[in-house]
């Protein structure tokens, strides 16, 4: 409808606010750069209007300190787009990992590895990398703000665990580029267990290679973005284990998030849809009269990308203080 199209996303959000509540939109999702997170979510937030935000959360973290205090008021659905969190055999890693199958976990392992920023390809105008490696707009960081984050939250999000502190070595490699391409953290976790994280964006050759690892005291599970239907699980004594969705031996909560018969490959598409059901689903309950609980939630939320900025923030810092460990 020509009537519907806007010039900017406040003329968009306060005209659908005057419509009736059965015309007007339902949600609105924040897919801009960085530094133009926060003044649309506000507003969108204030005006009566559900958000689905794009990662990281903010531009600094008091932005995102700032558009938690507004979310928890407005008592709308606000959610963040970690969709890696919503591949099936994501969920079976973590129901894995809940119901004691691993034991204690003692070490995680998360890698992302990226080579599309190898080449200084920002300087030709690539708009991709142009606002990416620009601190204007991305904000104190590239690598572990557009790809470490994900890493982050997959980490915690599978093992139910948080990361308590880290230590970081960060650097940019490209000739002339003043954000960070490449980063090593040692992560340690608030049940113990440590672990490290690792992302570059100019590891030549990789296409777009999350790998998560869980180690316990009676096994361990490894999943690869890449290769997203083969879960594979090592218990003590036991043969290696492939476990793929669509098949009856799944949980019965990963059985809700796979969307194809079995054999048929689910990928990134699947699981931003999945992402998208649970936001959906959650509107549904707001119009329905029920308070939304953030603490319920099963999509990453506000508390997530609050996390993922503090996490940022404890990354740059490390890395620019000889590696120093910092309390996240």
């Amino acid at each position: 409808q020509k009537n519907r199209v806007y010039t900017s996303y406040r003329e968009m959000i306060l005209i659908e606010k005057s419509l009736p509540e059965n015309e007007r939109m339902d949600f609105v999702s924040i897919v801009t750069p960085n530094f133009l997170h926060f003044d649309p979510c506000k507003l969108a937030l204030e005006n009566g209007f559900h958000v689905m935000c794009e990662k990281p959360v903010a531009f600094n973290l008091d932005e995102a300190k700032a558009l938690e205090t507004i979310v928890l008021k407005s008592n709308l659905v606000f959610a963040l787009t970690h969709n890696y969190t919503s591949y099936p055999m994501v969920k079976e890693a973590k129901s894995i990992i809940k119901e004691g199958k691993l034991g204690k976990i003692f070490k995680v392992i998360a890698e992302y590895q990226q080579g599309w920023l190898s080449e200084n390809i920002e300087s030709s105008g690539q708009k991709q990398a142009l606002w990416r490696t620009d601190k204007s707009k991305a904000g104190i960081s590239c690598c572990v703000a557009d790809i470490g984050t994900h890493a982050e939250n997959l980490t915690e999000y599978v093992t139910g665990l948080k990361i308590k502190e880290l230590c970081a070595d960060i650097t940019s490699f490209v000739e002339g580029r003043e954000l960070e391409d490449d980063a090593n953290m040692l992560v340690r976790f608030d049940n113990g267990a440590k672990g490290a994280i690792i992302v570059s964006q100019v590891a030549s050759g990789e296409e777009n290679e999350l790998k998560l690892r869980v180690f316990g005291e009676k096994g361990n599970l490894e999943w690869l973005q890449s290769d997203p239907n083969n879960l594979i699980l090592k218990l003590a004594d036991t043969p290696k284990q492939v476990l793929r969705p669509g098949n009856k031996y799944l949980n019965a909560e990963t059985q809700l998030y796979t969307r194809l018969p079995a054999g048929h490959p689910e990928g990134y598409i699947e699981s931003l849809a999945n992402l998208y059901k649970n936001f959906g689903k959650e509107i549904l309950k707001f119009k329905s009269g029920k308070i939304v609980n953030y603490e319920e939630l099963e999509f990453p939320s506000i508390s997530d990308g609050v996390r993922g900025m503090r996490f940022i923030d404890a990354v740059i810092h490390s890395g620019k203080n000889n590696s120093c460990w910092v309390i996240i």
